[in-house]
């Protein structure tokens, strides 16, 4: 997919910069004709002429070389590629592009491209989880860009978390999916659209060592970001314990409790065109969290719980007219009239009824079956399906009900 495409690759000061000789080497490799761009602090962790020997071509550090006075024409660079890939793309650099500061070349190239951009970021654990870090990444998503998710291990600080930069195997699997998809996301009805999703269970603390939980595996709610990402939104996924990998080209947040996830939801809401909760949220926490693990004793013991607040109907109340809210219920009685409820009085555009009844449908397993009611109380039901079909036919039905509100 990427044989004879252009590609400007911008490399950041970064220790991770190393990895740019592989990837560099794979993206040549693939067909693609490689044109490096380096900012001034990267030439200290890679030598730029590494980087020309496997692209074939001389690297790019500044606006013009000082010995020859030759320009490096950065608005011809901008419409000469095909694809921008800023591949480390540090915090520093991130904040330039987010924020429009144009300080050296590769900054001035992003400026000038009329071409995808993606980005991977590669920075330790507490600069990829700060707010104004994360706040650059929404920006840059928000402008079109596109997000290569970084991965969790080892960092170069010692420390272990979320971080790293992808695997240059990832980067090139990842753009040779999603810029083939490219001609087809500019024509996609979702494409401009900010969506929000919530999947997972919540767990809610007793102790340091055991919490409350559900049986939710997050299955059903990241397939769902996933098919609005491929019809083109921007998708942050908001997501409870699971063991599923972050889903690639979308923002994920990682939350433990009820009230983690609430927190989450109000920070993205306002600026959401479309939110979609499937989280399976607890309904009660502990009233009182014990400090130290609590010792078996006694052959009854008894917790004391709250309600947690309704992140539903926290947002149906704050829904502006333009924004689509899609509740989930999961029922084992009454299934339609408790559903119907909850679409009514949480202000829903429309709830997706999960039955507890249906064979084969569930938390853990791979298929799923569902009736959507609209708020016109009309009822449509889909057969037992795997949960990627059933997120397509939900990612149809809002689209559909974005239509109604134009």
């Amino acid at each position: 997919m990427l044989k004879g495409k252009k590609i400007i690759l911008g490399i950041c000061g970064s220790i991770a910069a190393y990895k740019a000789a592989a990837l560099t080497r794979l993206l040549v490799k693939a067909g693609a004709e490689v044109q490096v761009v380096m900012t001034p602090d990267a030439v200290e962790f890679i030598a730029p002429l590494t980087l020309s020997t496997l692209s074939n071509k001389p690297v790019l550090t500044a606006y013009f070389d000082k010995k020859t006075g030759t320009w490096n024409h950065h608005v011809q660079l901008g419409l000469w590629a095909d694809l921008l890939l800023i591949a480390p793309a540090s915090a520093n650099t991130m904040a330039k592009l987010a924020n429009g500061l144009c300080d050296n070349l590769l900054c001035a190239i992003y400026l000038s491209a009329k071409c995808p951009v993606y980005f991977a970021p590669a920075m330790d654990l507490d600069m990829w989880a700060h707010p104004s870090t994360q706040n650059n990444v929404s920006k840059l998503q928000d402008y079109g860009n596109i997000l290569i998710q970084p991965g969790t291990g080892e960092l170069a600080s010692g420390l272990v978390g979320e971080g790293r930069l992808a695997e240059p195997e990832d980067i090139i699997t990842f753009l040779e999916r999603n810029h083939s998809d490219k001609s087809r996301l500019q024509d996609s009805p979702l494409r401009g659209k900010k969506a929000l999703v919530t999947a997972g269970p919540t767990f809610e603390a007793i102790d340091p060592v055991r919490f409350i939980g559900n049986h939710s595996s997050g299955k059903m709610g990241y397939a769902i970001a996933e098919a609005l990402r491929q019809q083109g939104a921007t998708v942050t996924l908001i997501s409870g314990p699971t063991s599923l990998p972050a889903p690639k080209g979308i923002r994920k947040i990682d939350v433990i409790s009820a009230k983690d996830m609430l927190e989450a939801c109000l920070n993205e809401f306002e600026s959401t065109d479309i939110a979609v909760m499937s989280a399976a949220v607890a309904d009660y926490t502990p009233k009182q969290v014990a400090d130290k693990k609590i010792k078996k004793s006694d052959d009854y013991f008894s917790i004391a719980l709250t309600k947690t607040t309704d992140i539903l109907a926290t947002l149906g109340g704050i829904k502006q007219a333009h924004q689509l809210l899609v509740g989930f219920a999961l029922e084992t009685d009454n299934e339609l009239a408790n559903a119907t409820g909850k679409l009514e009085k949480k202000n829903l555009d429309f709830i997706v009824l999960n039955s507890m009844q249906d064979k084969g449908a569930g938390f853990a397993g791979d298929q799923n079956k569902i009736t959507i009611i609209d708020r016109n109380h009309q009822q449509f039901t889909y057969p037992l399906k795997a949960k990627k079909e059933v997120a397509t036919d939900i990612c149809d039905f809002i689209v559909k009900a974005l239509g109604t509100k134009r």
